[in-house]
């Protein structure tokens, strides 16, 4: 398993280069999909925030920026699906130039690759009729001492 050296310093530097490189990308073809997956200000939102209130911890963020440029290679290169997650969320909707949550269909479809000797998992998320989107990069996962199951952090797509 590979390990990150954080510190605070590279953490910044980490990060300023992480949100240069994201803001260059705006879309990326996914043959899985066969059609092009968006890399929007959700995407690396998420990246800072585990929810819109709870922002990740440093160290946290830190790994995904670190890796932050192979999810393009990845979602190009994607052929196969490797989870399927369905759920019900509400979601910021604009109805009449205001903003509400409502109740939404997602699907969150997982791409995993061991590129360069790394294992991540990348995330697409789709709110029901709309455009599927770039939602997360998760890095390397350990197995457990007592299950000896992996542990992908909490398991749960919405907030890893």
């Amino acid at each position: 398993m590979i390990q990150f050296n954080f510190n605070e310093q590279d953490f910044l530097i980490v990060k300023e280069k992480a949100e240069a490189f994201y803001s260059e990308i705006t879309e990326v073809y996914c043959p899985y999909f066969k059609e092009k997956i968006a890399f929007n200000t959700k995407g690396i939102k998420h990246l800072k925030f585990k929810t819109d209130k709870h922002a990740r911890k440093e160290n946290d963020q830190y790994a995904r920026f670190k890796l932050l440029h192979l999810a393009p290679e990845i979602v190009n290169m994607s052929h196969t699906l490797q989870g399927l997650w369905h759920t019900k969320q509400f979601v910021l909707e604009k109805t009449n130039s205001r903003s509400e949550k409502v109740l939404k269909d997602v699907s969150m479809y997982e791409f995993i690759a061991v590129i360069r000797n790394l294992r991540v998992k990348v995330i697409i998320k789709e709110v029901f009729g709309r455009e599927k989107y770039f939602w997360s990069i998760i890095p390397f996962w350990k197995v457990s001492n007592k299950t000896a199951k992996r542990m992908l952090y909490s398991g749960d797509p919405e907030t890893d």
